[in-house]
């Protein structure tokens, strides 16, 4: 993460307490409101029916939040895909491709092509036309699981599912500028199921408190509030080759990474048994240049270097670099059951 984005994150956490962030968080504050007026008109457009979502001819899924920032889509995203999977059905991905490297899309669409091997995936900043050519396909998908999708209600969704990071779940408290929030904790009334990722990381009364929160901004999911973890499994390099975790447990390593929530992947090195010795973070959606690559080279000599899988897809073969896996799974057993009858349910 860049010192710049850093300093913004202690800004509106409160973390910096002095009279110029007390100001700025005034100014921004301000700004939160015109933001509030305009995403609420737009709801409001949909809600009344003023705007209708597109149809496709296939059912759709959208998995997505209400912040900016990491919650762990990607690896979800590939549950929901391999779930579908399970229940003989044939998914096809689409989603909004930001910040592609080149024509073969964004670091998001090159990992799920990793996690879901086969599985075609469309990228496109309207959905609806993703949709369209992922269905023009030979093998067209029978139902199709939408990145990052709660806030495009452009494309009807049949299924809705609204992740939470139970790290930062909201936000801050405050929409964009002044927090991270999307849009007003009102909106979770649209999701049909409530998924709490990386509950592992906080503790009981801290969960407690998110449901509590999810239950009043909606009460319908009351019943429909499942946790999720992401399990390190093994360690991966560029050219595709696993290795045990074990293996670093001895040596220090250097933690790198562009996502929304590095101190996340921090704390999943760690919980997994390794020794950081120092972090390099950059911006969500980083794209590494060579004098990144330098100085990660130079800052890694007497450590091995770890990066998410996100971040490992854009970096040359060569850099010595490894992934740390993880996976996806629900913390209850009986939530998976739960979750397929639900879309059974509602994908009729």
């Amino acid at each position: 993460m860049s010192f710049s984005e850093q300093q913004f994150r202690e800004l509106i956490s409160g973390q910096t307490s002095s009279p110029t962030a007390a100001l700025a968080r005034g100014g921004l504050l301000i700004l939160e409101q015109g933001y509030r007026f305009g995403i609420c008109c737009r709801n409001a457009l949909f809600d009344l029916g003023i705007r209708t979502p597109r149809k496709v001819p296939v059912p759709v899924i959208s998995v997505g939040n209400v912040t900016t920032g990491g919650t762990g889509k990607t690896p979800v995203v590939a549950w929901f895909v391999q779930q579908l999977q399970t229940m003989q059905m044939k998914p096809g991905i689409i989603s909004r491709g930001y910040r592609a490297v080149d024509e073969a899309g964004n670091d998001e669409k090159r990992v799920l092509e990793k996690l879901c091997p086969g599985v075609p995936h469309e990228q496109n900043s309207s959905r609806w036309l993703a949709a369209q050519t992922l269905l023009a396909r030979t093998e067209s998908p029978n139902v199709i699981v939408m990145d990052d999708g709660f806030q495009h209600r452009q494309l009807h969704r049949d299924f809705n599912v609204l992740l939470i990071d139970a790290t930062n779940p909201f936000g801050y408290g405050h929409l964009l500028p002044r927090g991270l929030l999307r849009e007003p904790l009102s909106s979770m009334h649209r999701a049909d199921v409530a998924i709490i990722t990386r509950s592992d990381m906080v503790a009981a009364s801290a969960l407690d408190s998110i449901r509590a929160t999810i239950r009043k901004a909606a009460p319908k999911l009351k019943e429909r509030i499942v946790e999720m973890i992401f399990r390190p499994t093994d360690l991966v390099d560029s050219h595709g080759k696993r290795s045990s975790i074990d293996d670093l447990k001895q040596s220090p390593v250097l933690l790198v990474s562009g996502i929304g929530n590095p101190s996340a992947f921090e704390a999943t090195c760690r919980n997994a048994g390794l020794t950081v010795a120092d972090r390099i973070w950059f911006p969500d959606h980083h794209h590494f240049t060579d004098e990144d690559l330098r100085d990660i080279t130079h800052r890694a000599v007497d450590a091995s270097i770890v990066v998410t899988l996100k971040d490992l897809v854009k970096l040359p073969q060569s850099f010595p670099a490894r992934a740390l896996n993880i996976a996806a799974e629900t913390v209850q057993a009986t939530d998976v059951e739960m979750l397929r009858q639900l879309i059974r349910d509602r994908l009729g």
